[in-house]
C-alpha cells in the first residue's frame, strides 16, 4: 500500500474541518444524533467497538490535541501547579506504558463515555466500571472489565423479544428523560473524566480555581472523546484516548534514549 493510498480520504468522509465544526457544534448543544459518515453501518456492540474511520484521521485529532494543549492549556495548567505547589506523580524513569496505552483508553471510556450511546449502561455498567477503575490495574480488575463486557454483550445474543424482560434496555420514558437532560450528562461525564485525573498530582494545598485549571487539558481531551464516541463509537475514542496518551509517553523516551542528559532539569 502506498503513502498515497494511506492518506486517501474515502468516500462520504468529512474533512478534518467538517469534523472540527462538527465537534464545536456538538459541544455547544450535545445530542445523541447520528453518527458521522463513512461508518461502517449496522447495529449491534461490533460496530460500536470499531473504529469507523481511518486511524490516520484518528492521529490528526490527537496532534490538534496536542497542539492545543501545549500552547493553550498547558500554560495554564502549569502555572496552577506552580501557585499551588502541585507536583506531578510521572516518574520518567518507569513510564506506565501498559497502563496509559491499554488499561485507561479502555476503562476509562468504558467508564466515563461508554454510557452517552447506550442510557441503560448508567444504571449499573457505569458504576460497575467505576468500581474497577478505583482498584486499579492489575489481574482482578482486568478479569472484573471482561466480565462487565460480557454482562453488557449478553443481550445482543439474546432474541429481541427477551432484550427488554432481562433488563438491560432502558425503557422509552427513561431515554426521553435522558435525551432531556443530554447535554449535562456529557459536560458531566467531561468533567468527571478531568476530576479524576487531579489523582495524577501531589498536592501541599487546596484551591478549587487552580486544581480546575490543573485539569484543563484532560477536561478538552475529555470533550473531544466524548465527541468521538458519539460520533463513531467506542472503539474509536478508545483508540484516540491511546494514540493521545501514547504521544508525550514516546517523546519522554526518546529523550530518555538519547539526550538522557535533560531529563535531569
Amino acid at each position: 500500500m502506498t503513502v498515497l493510498a494511506l492518506l486517501h480520504r474515502p468516500s462520504g468522509l468529512p474533512t478534518m474541518g467538517q469534523e472540527i465544526v462538527d465537534f464545536l457544534r456538538f459541544v455547544a448543544n450535545p445530542r445523541p444524533g447520528p453518527r458521522l459518515g463513512a461508518h461502517r453501518l449496522g447495529p449491534g456492540m461490533p460496530v460500536d467497538f470499531a473504529l469507523n474511520a481511518p486511524l490516520w484521521r484518528l492521529v490528526h485529532w490527537a496532534v490538534l490535541l496536542w497542539m492545543v494543549n501545549i500552547f493553550v492549556f498547558a500554560p495554564l495548567a502549569l502555572s496552577a501547579a506552580e501557585a499551588s505547589g502541585a507536583q506531578h506523580r510521572l516518574d520518567i524513569h518507569n513510564l506506565p506504558w501498559l497502563a496509559a496505552l491499554v488499561w485507561a483508553p479502555i476503562v476509562e471510556e468504558l467508564t466515563f463515555r461508554f454510557a452517552l450511546r447506550r442510557p441503560a449502561m448508567l444504571l449499573w455498567f457505569v458504576p460497575f466500571m467505576a468500581w474497577i477503575m478505583v482498584l486499579g490495574p492489575g489481574p482482578v480488575p482486568v478479569l472484573l472489565v471482561a466480565v462487565a463486557l460480557l454482562l453488557a454483550l449478553a443481550p445482543q445474543w439474546y432474541p429481541p423479544g427477551y432484550r427488554w424482560q432481562a433488563g438491560w434496555a432502558a425503557s422509552w420514558r427513561w431515554r426521553r428523560r435522558v435525551r432531556r437532560w443530554y447535554p449535562a450528562l456529557f459536560h458531566l461525564a467531561a468533567a468527571a473524566f478531568a476530576a479524576v485525573h487531579l489523582y495524577n498530582f501531589r498536592h501541599t494545598s487546596v484551591n478549587l480555581v487552580l486544581m480546575t485549571l490543573l485539569v484543563l487539558p484532560q477536561w478538552v481531551t475529555g470533550l473531544v472523546l466524548g465527541w468521538m464516541r458519539v460520533k463513531r463509537g467506542i472503539g474509536a475514542s478508545m483508540a484516540l484516548h491511546a494514540i493521545f496518551n501514547g504521544g508525550p509517553l514516546l517523546l519522554i523516551g526518546l529523550v530518555l534514549h538519547f539526550a538522557p542528559q535533560l531529563a535531569a532539569y
